[in-house]
């Protein structure tokens, strides 16, 4: 395959996965109850939530839209500017980083446990350097040992930290409001 094919072959598959993780989601939603009757897209949505569920399928929305800038950097700064793909990867990590904080703390977590922002961004990102630890590390083991290739090693390495970084977040950075309600 050409570049531009893999790269578009290993993007529809994230998409892919990233479908039936949010149809799974939604059959938790579903059979745990917490979708019913009174419940709209839009409360779904817009709704202030406590629950960590809900808050883990924001997370999973807001983890997409940074895995697609993660993802789409790694691929552009290896095969066209030629970064070898684990400074990409970093490189990509970061960027990604950014984005997932602006969005995680405008609608996932409004209740911060700290009032100094340049500090929570500060731990956000030790958090996330963490992440990328694991996700380098990842990246190595399914790429020089198990010989996969770099965007199929990403796939699976971005579901695995996607887990640390949620709950590392939740619990050290943020706080629960006083409502339970979805």
């Amino acid at each position: 395959m050409q570049k531009k094919e893999k790269f578009l072959f290993y993007y529809f598959v994230s998409l892919y996965f990233f479908y039936i993780f949010a149809y799974k989601f939604h059959n938790i939603f579903k059979k745990n109850h917490f979708l019913n009757t009174k419940t709209t897209i839009h409360q779904l949505i817009s709704k202030e939530t406590d629950n960590w569920i809900m808050q883990l399928f924001r997370y999973t929305i807001v983890g997409g839209i940074a895995f697609c800038v993660d993802y789409g950097l790694l691929y552009l700064l290896t095969e066209y500017i030629h970064f070898h793909y684990l400074i990409s990867a970093t490189i990509s990590f970061l960027a990604g980083l950014v984005v997932n904080y602006i969005l995680t703390t405008w609608w996932i977590f409004r209740h911060h446990k700290l009032s100094n922002r340049t500090l929570e961004f500060i731990i956000y990102g030790i958090i996330g350097l963490v992440g990328l630890l694991f996700n380098n590390m990842l990246m190595y083991f399914f790429t020089d040992i198990l010989h996969f290739h770099y965007m199929l090693s990403k796939l699976i390495t971005a579901i695995l930290v996607m887990g640390w970084n949620f709950f590392g977040r939740k619990i050290i950075l943020f706080k629960n409001n006083t409502s339970n309600d979805v």
